[in-house]
């Protein structure tokens, strides 16, 4: 058991990095699981555990520094519930390697958002094209991504709420951990009732993913963004990359 207590430190860094940027730290947690002999539905059965305890660190957090559109986030939430259990069954069938090139593509648009997500013009919350742009579809299709790849739905919710809706990223991230409490815990509900859980491993994560929460929460109001989105960067691509190559040798 003793063995296994690297998971804190794994959780702590992926929950730094996850609240910083709004993704819930799953697109760390779940390549380096996999890396290391996982299989597609342990991983991401631990990491939804993991992203759920970052979520909620963060969320108390944010919420002191009164960044948290808490509205827009319910909304969001309750709608990508009925993905998430979705993206867990069929998480059940897919095999590792079409499951890795599938989860290299969402790294892979992860990298790409933290990229561009200076560029993107920021302006008021514009609320009449709110129903619009958050569809009950686009969080259904959120809720997919966050149960499947055990990620969280931040890689959506995010972009949007910042492209769409004009809100910033100071609030934008902080507004996706909220909705991410929702998606993940839904998630690790149905994941742990098909059995795909160790819930010693998830509780390690999860240690290491709240306190990295509650620090990465305090650091976002301080940090400079650009040297973090080039570590973040590299990290991700490095780990689609190794995904694909993985993939690639399964299938020939």
């Amino acid at each position: 058991m003793l063995e296994e207590l690297w998971l804190i430190p794994l959780g702590f860094v992926a929950g730094i990095l996850g609240s910083i940027i709004g993704f819930g730290g799953g697109t760390i947690i779940v390549p380096v699981l996999t890396f290391v002999g996982f299989s597609p539905t342990l991983a991401v059965g631990n990491s939804l555990f993991a992203a759920f305890s970052n979520s909620v660190a963060s969320t108390a957090m944010y919420a002191k520094q009164k960044r948290i559109e808490f509205s827009l986030g319910l909304k969001l939430g309750l709608m990508a519930v009925p993905g998430t259990i979705l993206g867990a069954i069929i998480s059940s069938d897919i095999s590792p390697e079409i499951f890795k090139i599938l989860l290299a593509v969402v790294l892979l648009s992860s990298a790409s958002y933290i990229l561009l997500k200076r560029k993107i013009k920021e302006k008021p919350l514009d609320v009449s094209r709110m129903l619009l742009v958050f569809s009950a579809g686009a969080s259904f299709f959120s809720g997919i991504i966050s149960s499947l790849f055990g990620v969280g739905g931040g890689i959506i919710f995010v972009p949007l709420m910042v492209v769409a809706l004009g809100i910033s990223m100071k609030r934008a991230a902080p507004t996706s951990q909220f909705i991410l409490m929702f998606a993940c815990f839904s998630g690790l509900v149905v994941h742990s009732i098909l059995g795909h859980p160790d819930y010693y491993q998830a509780l390690l994560l999860s240690i290491g993913a709240f306190a990295g929460g509650i620090l990465g929460a305090r650091l976002s109001l301080e940090i400079k963004e650009k040297k973090l989105k080039i570590i973040v960067i590299i990290v991700i691509i490095a780990a689609a990359i190794k995904l694909i190559i993985d993939s690639a040798t399964g299938i020939f």
